[in-house]
């Protein structure tokens, strides 16, 4: 599993993109002793900057003939990069949000907080000290708390920034706020619910698709929505009547609809035949389209 790969920065407004368009031109930009001049971050920073392109999914790690490691662009951050560069769609966030999340690697911190802790109030200091335990009893190797800690305080961080004005190193925002996933004050945490119409019906059924990719299924229900890791309930903290509601939105999707099955007290999704990234190509060409109207 991952921890402290983030050199303590969180993501940053326009990191992404800078990324994306530095790559473009050298798949090795990031081994190149002159990158953070280049792309006008510290170099610290630079470190950053490759562990969340991965962790987002938006680049992969390659190998080359050389065998030397080279930064891919994958089908998602080519997305981004065409239709929503700025990450202006709140379905673009919550989808970055659901890459860090939804799997153990390579950002753990965040598949916990969100898959496995229970809490929805808990103060900072326990917060730390469960996710400690945790580790303690998911990992063969000693980790160091210093690390485990300087996630916690990025993860929270990443969620937060942006919404504390006063505070002078919280002027740059992440792309990630704007979800209203989370909130801390005077030392504690909250986790909040999810709201669709800050996360996108487009981000909603990528996870779906997503899922169903992985697990190779065609149906699911809403008691697995609510209560697996990666889904709705979990990445979101998305409540039963929130998650009928919005799959009940997603009945009526013009082009991809999921049909909705309630009988005998089983309510069953059957997911469209579609694939992921095909699906996001055509739902942002339309948003893109319907914005120069």
């Amino acid at each position: 599993m991952g921890y402290g790969q983030h050199q303590s920065f969180y993501l940053r407004d326009r990191w992404l993109n800078k990324a994306i368009r530095h790559i473009q031109d050298d798949e090795r930009f990031f081994y190149d002793k002159e990158a953070f001049e280049k792309i006008g971050l510290g170099k610290n920073m630079v470190q950053s900057l490759r562990y969340w392109v991965v962790a987002t999914q938006v680049v992969e790690e390659q190998f080359n003939l050389e065998r030397k490691k080279i930064y891919r662009i994958t089908d998602f951050g080519q997305l981004i990069y065409k239709y929503d560069k700025f990450l202006q769609f709140p379905d673009s966030a919550a989808i970055i949000h659901y890459h860090l999340t939804y799997k153990k690697e390579p950002s753990t911190a965040w598949y916990w907080f969100f898959n496995k802790l229970n809490e929805t109030i808990i103060t900072k200091d326990d917060l730390l000290n469960s996710f400690i335990q945790w580790v303690k009893a998911n990992e063969e190797k000693e980790i160091s708390e210093r690390s485990l800690k300087r996630d916690i305080d990025c993860l929270i961080r990443l969620y937060i920034a942006g919404n504390n004005n006063e505070d002078p190193e919280e002027v740059i925002q992440s792309p990630i706020f704007r979800l209203g996933l989370l909130n801390e004050s005077k030392g504690t945490v909250y986790k909040l619910s999810g709201n669709p119409a800050k996360i996108g019906n487009t981000a909603l059924m990528y996870v779906l698709l997503n899922y169903k990719e992985l697990n190779k299924i065609e149906n699911i229900s809403v008691e697995e929505i609510i209560n697996k890791d990666g889904l709705w309930g979990k990445t979101f903290n998305m409540s039963r009547p929130t998650v009928i509601n919005a799959l009940e939105h997603l009945t009526n999707h013009r082009y991809y609809p999921v049909s909705f099955t309630r009988t005998n007290n089983l309510d069953t999704i059957r997911i469209p035949d579609i694939k992921p990234i095909q699906f996001l190509e055509a739902e942002y060409a339309r948003k893109v389209e319907a914005l120069k109207w």
